[in-house]
């Protein structure tokens, strides 16, 4: 125990803000809040909100076996080790299960919040060969074997040759690849979505902050919604899947959860999910008021309970299967004739019975592929075993909302709706921990498999660890 109301939960490793040395840290509880906190003896403390009220912390557990990848291209140095030394490291202890490939730095916004930082002026900005590309399609199978891609950026749909980086995953062995764009190409061109859902494209991930103007005035710097309806529209006749990409800035749109979940399933089915975001503090960002903007995991998910409480009688949201237990949540849902969803998520008991950390991995690969996908496709990765759903059917469809098993099946393939959120981390609230269970990966210039958040480590005075300093001309060729 620490001061008066005040418990250790335990100690870690981080980062300090300003220098990037690693230092040590303390995760606490303070009544129903937990913060990490941390000395620099050269720049200060911090003290950063983690987590805020029910479920627990210490409850949010699903226990998982680490798996340490076969394939490794970064190599401890001696008097380095994590976070410097990514690539991925035998010190990394899961496979990824979706790695971006950033095909261009070039962006037709300019937003306020940028993970990427693109470069504001265009003239500075630039993007790999397409035979780059293939090497690094090539890199992501011999580490990570047919897992999940996502085409990022910048825009990647500015490139005028993304059908064709599509059709070269799709010729590589990918069997689910993913856009994540703004949607603005989308909207103004009519015809592009088909372009790419004939590629082979799987899913549009697409930046979505709210169904509001002001909200996107805010966050992207100009009104959106016109266009992110459009996009929607075109994919829907392209019959590509949508997941919608909420970026959540406390007091700017995380009163409007409830409304985005609304939005969200009244599109369905080409809408196939909801997947938010707290803003996390790297490559571009307010530089003021960081910890008053910070939305958490169990906020996100109260919000949705009491924002969109009346379309679900259940949200039975659950830890995530593959990544640090304090990372993520998700549920899985049908969409009913009558607009209200119903919940299809395990019960915690029967989805925490497995501890094997590399099916946990192939089942969160397929399951991503399966409920993000149009129409029910579902993806089959190397060496995971097809499952019937988790527990008995039955109970599923007993309080008549459909009348037998075929067509609740078909309902579920058809209007599969998943609702989930990915709390990354940056250099203020970083737990090395968590940094060594991730299984979202960035393929660096350079061909390494850098773990999102540390690739994306952003100081307090702009410098990073790895963006922007692995370049193309250092590959092991």
């Amino acid at each position: 125990m620490g001061d008066a109301g005040t418990k250790v939960i335990k100690k870690v490793d981080s980062l300090c803000p300003v220098c990037l040395k690693v230092i040590g840290a303390s995760i606490v509880a303070r009544g129903d809040e937990v913060f990490l906190e941390k000395t620099c003896e050269g720049h200060g403390r911090w003290s950063v909100p983690l987590w805020r009220g029910e479920p627990r912390y210490e409850d949010w557990v699903r226990p998982k076996d680490p798996v340490q990848p076969e394939v490794l291209y970064g190599r401890i140095e001696k008097g380095k080790g994590c976070p410097y030394d990514c690539g991925l490291c035998a010190s990394h202890r899961q496979y990824p299960c979706s790695v971006l490939l950033e095909v261009t730095d070039r962006c037709n916004l300019n937003c306020p919040v940028c993970f990427a930082d693109t470069p504001r002026d265009r003239r500075n900005a630039g993007e790999p060969t397409r035979s780059t590309i293939a090497w690094w399609y090539d890199r992501v199978m011999q580490a990570a074997g047919p897992c999940n891609i996502q085409l990022s950026g910048g825009e990647p749909t500015l490139r005028d040759d993304l059908p064709e980086i599509v059709a070269l995953g799709v010729e590589k062995g990918f069997s689910f690849i993913q856009v994540n764009t703004n949607g603005l190409v989308m909207a103004r061109k009519p015809d592009y979505a088909g372009m790419l859902r004939d590629a082979g494209l799987s899913t549009v991930f697409l930046q979505f902050d709210g169904t509001d103007d002001g909200i996107y005035r805010e966050l992207r710097g100009r009104p959106l919604m016109r266009e992110k309806m459009a996009a929607i529209e075109h994919c829907a006749a392209a019959g590509l899947g949508v997941i919608l990409v909420p970026t959540l800035a406390a007091g700017i749109n995380t009163g409007n959860i409830g409304s985005m979940v609304r939005f969200a399933v009244k599109n369905s089915p080409v809408v196939r999910g909801i997947h938010f975001q707290p803003l996390s503090h790297f490559g571009r960002y307010p530089a003021a008021a960081y910890a008053s903007l910070r939305f958490t995991l169990p906020e996100v998910i109260r919000a949705i309970e009491e924002q969109a409480g009346d379309i679900s009688g259940k949200w039975n949201f659950l830890p995530p299967g593959t990544e640090n237990d304090h990372c993520s949540f998700h549920g899985s849902f049908i969409v009913m004739p009558g607009g209200k969803l119903k919940c299809t998520s395990p019960s915690a008991s029967a989805c925490c019975g497995n501890r094997d950390g590399r099916q946990g991995l192939l089942r969160t690969i397929c399951t991503v592929a399966r409920q993000w996908s149009p129409g029910g496709a579902y993806c089959q990765p190397a060496g995971a075993a097809e499952r019937p759903a988790e527990g008995p059917g039955e109970s599923r469809f007993s309080d008549g909302d459909v009348i037998d098993l075929d067509t609740f099946l078909q309902r579920g393939r058809d209007y599969g709706f998943s609702i989930s959120c990915m709390a990354f981390q940056d250099v203020w609230n970083l737990d090395i921990e968590r940094l060594r269970d991730c299984c979202i990966s960035i393929m660096s210039p350079d061909g390494r498999l850098i773990p999102f958040c540390a690739y994306n480590l952003t100081s307090e005075t702009g410098k990073t660890l790895y963006r922007g300093r692995c370049h193309e001309k250092d590959a092991p060729r």
